[in-house]
């Protein structure tokens, strides 16, 4: 995966914006709320929340490691594309997504059109 097919992937998904962070990470949010972040700056690698029970298992794979500062929010960074196939990064980035718009009040859901 490459920086403009993670950056589609995540567009196609209902309600998302991008906006540039910490002048050099390109964000991808629902109402405000990251759920994935990509260096614009080589090399190309990219931040995504996972579950509880994905974060250890991910963690262990080469290529793959805590989030700096989001770590303990379960958050891994992902400094090797290839150490996943593509569909399971896929499923990892729209469970990301999932996972953020799920905690998200009715209120902003429903600003964004969600609801």
């Amino acid at each position: 995966m490459h920086l403009e097919a993670l950056r589609s992937l995540c567009l196609s998904f209902p309600a998302v914006t991008e906006g540039v962070k910490w002048e050099h990470d390109l964000c991808f949010m629902i109402a405000g709320k990251m759920f994935c972040v990509a260096s614009l700056e080589a090399p190309f690698t990219f931040s995504l929340k996972v579950t509880d029970e994905e974060f250890e298992e991910l963690i262990a794979r080469p290529g793959i490691v805590p989030a700096p500062y989001l770590a303990r929010y379960k958050w891994v960074l992902v400094q090797e594309a290839g150490a996943l196939d593509l569909e399971r990064l896929q499923h990892l980035i729209r469970q990301s997504y999932e996972h953020v718009k799920a905690k998200l009040p009715k209120k902003d859901l429903k600003a964004v059109g969600l609801l």
